[in-house]
């Protein structure tokens, strides 16, 4: 029995030590082995496959580059960051371009999740950081990717509840192992996280996280290069290039991800109706179902109902047909979808600043369906309460964080995320009460604007509510023909293209030092096969060129 109790505390202790024998796991309780996975294969992931963040790419190219080829930088006296934090919204391609990054180093690629640090056993934590760091140093040269690093790297001090403690001793851990790296080791460490605010400042200092590449959601050109690349294993007798243009138009504010989405989605509703290819009205109708939900063609809504919807809808498409500042519809329908009983889509311009009296006109647009109802039938319901969120998240921004309030004044407080619990506001009792004012004085405000507006416009919210009783969905051409040209004219982002007076097309120079990815970057962004062999072909060629050729 003392012999069987001394070998098991002897592998206990083996294992929680970090020790292998034999590339195996030391002992049944080896806890403190490293859970981290090294990739030397071909992932199947190149630069080529991620768009719509080409800067990123740049940063990320620059980190492989001098793992490729170190005596460049080490002749110019030059020492690589030792590490890079991608931050940015879900689904915008940071795992994605993580995992490019293996594709194109030929160099191990040690990836761990961040949670897979922490156990129920004390100390397994830093044993694991200290396990996957000597994995690193015995492979150098290799890029070390931590997902979700926000798991472990949350801020110390706050609480020693729970397992607070453990993971604060996992954290500096992590802190001592990446201040300990020199030049010479040639390990890059990256990061993902969507959370870059609860990271510790000790771990986002110079020598330890150098840069922090931020990868938002992209642009109209980033969403046109990120359709191409999913568009290209799709069987669609339309050409890709205009397609893509045109879907990227119709999908403002899309990630990468919801437009993966969209191609599946489009794929899917197609085999759904036994069609030989992917047709455009697929793609329009995959649009619909990931920004509204699935249609309820089977819900029977009762006539009263009905006709309230109607008028609802009717007031959104009346309002914003007659506020400047609204943005172009594009369909308004009374089929049921997802959790709304009406839908309404619109195209909003590509814009990053917003005045107040933009603000003001959204409002105003967002309230048409309650002031609809109220207008005509006496009474309001609760389809509003949707419209009711956004008007009232808008008026506190504008108090709280734009300073666009002149009671309140000149100050911006940090907005709390939804399902944050907050202890304690920055700001005094008095001021909420004034915050609180201001916010009902702004969508009171709104609110009779809009109920002016209507009325001058009675007869046409008649018109459309009418309409769309009779035939369910109306495009942009019906209201033109029910109200006439909208009165301020001016292009939206898919009217530009249409009219082909818009460039769609992501242009990045890469830098001389990193000119070796001109190849590679051009391949596969071409819809014909042909042409990516060409290229191939092309880039083989060059390969067989003396040095100093240019």
């Amino acid at each position: 029995m003392l012999g069987f109790f001394f070998y098991l505390f002897r592998n206990a202790a083996s294992g929680a030590a970090g020790s292998t024998r034999g590339g195996r796991r030391g002992g049944i309780f080896g806890f403190g082995q490293t859970t981290a996975k090294i990739l030397k294969e071909d992932v199947g992931v190149r630069f080529r496959d991620v768009a719509g963040c080409e800067e990123a790419k740049l940063e990320i190219m620059e980190f492989v580059n001098f793992l490729k080829n170190p005596q460049q930088y080490i002749e110019l006296g030059a020492k690589i960051p030792k590490g890079a934090v991608l931050t940015g919204p879900p689904g915008t391609g940071k795992t994605l371009l993580a995992k490019a990054t293996a594709g194109e180093a030929n160099v191990p690629f040690i990836t761990v999740n961040g949670s897979e640090f922490l156990e129920m056993f004390v100390g397994v934590g830093p044993s694991r950081v200290r396990d996957m760091f000597s994995m690193a140093r015995k492979n150098a040269p290799c890029i070390l990717f931590i997902d979700e690093i926000d798991a472990v790297g949350r801020k110390r001090g706050r609480s020693n509840f729970g397992g607070q403690s453990e993971q604060e001793n996992t954290l500096n851990q992590l802190l001592v192992e990446m201040d300990g790296f020199n030049t010479t080791t040639n390990v890059v460490v990256l990061a993902g996280t969507n959370r870059l605010d609860i990271l510790d400042p000790a771990l986002l200092r110079p020598g330890r996280f150098d840069r922090q590449i931020y990868i938002g959601a992209p642009d109209i050109k980033g969403r046109a290069s990120i359709f191409k690349v999913h568009l290209k294993p799709l069987k669609t007798e339309v050409n890709k290039n205009d397609l893509s243009r045109k879907l990227a138009a119709l999908t403002p504010g899309f990630t990468g991800a919801d437009v993966a989405n969209v191609c599946n989605e489009a794929a899917l509703i197609a085999a759904r109706h036994l069609n030989p290819s992917i047709l455009e009205k697929h793609f329009e109708q995959a649009i619909e179902r990931v920004i509204g939900g699935l249609e309820k063609k089977t819900q029977v809504l009762q006539p009263e109902e009905k006709k309230t919807v109607a008028y609802h809808e009717a007031g959104h498409a009346v309002a914003g047909w007659f506020l400047e500042h609204a943005d172009p519809l594009l369909k308004v329908s009374i089929i049921p979808r997802g959790k709304g009983l009406g839908y309404a889509q619109y195209l909003p311009k590509e814009q990053y600043l917003y005045s107040k009296e933009q603000l003001l006109d959204r409002m105003c647009m967002t309230l048409g369906g309650r002031v609809s109802e109220e207008l005509v039938f006496g009474r309001i319901t609760t389809g509003a309460q949707d419209d009711l969120k956004k008007v009232t998240q808008t008026a506190y921004a504008q108090v709280v964080q734009f300073g666009m309030s002149e009671k309140v004044g000149n100050v911006s407080f940090d907005m709390p995320q939804q399902g944050e619990m907050v202890m304690d506001k920055p700001y005094s009792e008095q001021t909420a009460q004034l915050i609180d004012n201001e916010v009902r004085s702004i969508i009171r405000s709104a609110y009779d604007r809009t109920v002016s507006l209507l009325q001058n416009h009675r007869e046409n919210i008649e018109k459309v509510a009418q309409r769309l009783l009779n035939k369910e969905v109306l495009s942009k051409e019906d209201m033109v023909e029910l109200l006439g040209e909208r009165p301020f004219a001016e292009k939206s982002t898919y009217e530009q293209f249409v009219e082909g007076t818009g460039s769609f097309e992501e242009e990045t120079e890469l830098p001389e030092g990193l000119q070796d990815w001109n190849k590679e970057k051009n391949v596969g962004n071409d819809d014909n096969d042909d042409d990516d062999e060409k290229i191939k072909e092309k880039s083989v060629e060059e390969s067989h060129k003396p040095s100093g050729v240019a």
